[in-house]
C-alpha cells in the first residue's frame, strides 16, 4: 500500500504543468491534480490541460505556477 502511493505521487509530482520546474512547483500542484484532475494520471498533457481548464478552482499556489508557465507561450504569441 505504502509503494502504490508513493507510487502515485512520484507520477502526479512529474505530471504537473511545470514539468521541469522545481520541487516546490510541483508541490504546489499537486493537491489540485489530485482534487481536479486524478482520472487523466498518469497523462502529463491532459493533467496540464485540465488544470488549465481549472484554473479558477485552482489552489493560489498551484494557480501562480500556471500563470508562469504559460507566460512564455503568451510572450511568444505576442510577438507574432
Amino acid at each position: 500500500m505504502k509503494s502504490a502511493t508513493f507510487a502515485l505521487l512520484a507520477i502526479v509530482a512529474g505530471a504537473v504543468p511545470a514539468l521541469a520546474g522545481t520541487r516546490a512547483e510541483r508541490t504546489a500542484c499537486k493537491p489540485d491534480v489530485l482534487r481536479l484532475c486524478a482520472a487523466q494520471i498518469p497523462n502529463a498533457g491532459a493533467i496540464t490541460a485540465c488544470l488549465r481548464e481549472r484554473r479558477a478552482t485552482l489552489s493560489p499556489g498551484c494557480r501562480t505556477v500556471m500563470e508562469e508557465s504559460d507566460a512564455p507561450m503568451r510572450s511568444v504569441a505576442a510577438r507574432r
